[in-house]
């Protein structure tokens, strides 16, 4: 039920948790799924149950996995996918600013050479961002960064260093703000 539902009459049953009891009804305290169970004292307990998993948001702090949408002189746009290793029901939108993508010399940081659209990013929520809703992320640390990239001729690229990536059918290189992944982010 909605947030502030009438359930029932107090008669009926007792208020258990997620819910509060006025004017002889009992009332939902939150926006979640119905339970009734029976007590051996008589009456059952009604409760509201939150769905724990869409209530999931990044928080700050967390390390999320998102794909990069969009690129320009200032910032890269991405879709949060990941908080941790839980997948998201609903995508969020986050932005990695040119100044938060590394810890060093954020002055020559260009995002051109960091991310492209497409690659699939570790990075770190430092705040929840602006009117937009856009969470701020941040790449600045060396766990932090590209995980995943497909080169111009779709293959899966390979680190070969902390800033470079490379096609291993054409042999091309390319510019990536490259994770020094931890094993407990890698998945198979």
């Amino acid at each position: 039920p909605p947030l502030g539902e009438r359930l029932c009459s107090a008669e009926e049953a007792t208020a258990g948790s997620g819910t509060y009891t006025r004017h002889g009804f009992i009332f939902s305290s939150l926006a979640g799924c119905l339970e009734k169970r029976s007590e051996d004292s008589g009456l059952p307990v009604v409760s509201v149950v939150r769905d724990a998993e869409s209530q999931l948001l990044p928080d700050v702090g967390a390390v999320v996995t998102c794909k990069v949408c969009s690129i320009n002189s200032r910032f890269a746009k991405v879709h949060i996918l990941y908080v941790g290793s839980t997948p998201l029901k609903s995508t969020f939108r986050g932005t990695i600013r040119r100044e938060d993508i590394r810890a060093t010399e954020k002055d020559k940081v260009e995002v051109y050479k960091s991310f492209r659209p497409g690659d699939i990013v570790l990075a770190k929520v430092i705040s929840l961002g602006d009117a937009q809703s856009n969470y701020l992320l941040s790449t600045a640390e060396n766990e932090l960064g590209v995980v995943v990239a497909r080169s111009e001729a779709g293959v899966q690229m390979v680190p070969i260093s902390w800033c470079e990536m490379q096609c291993p059918r054409t042999h091309t290189k390319d510019f990536r703000k490259v994770a020094r992944v931890q094993p407990q982010f890698l998945q198979t």
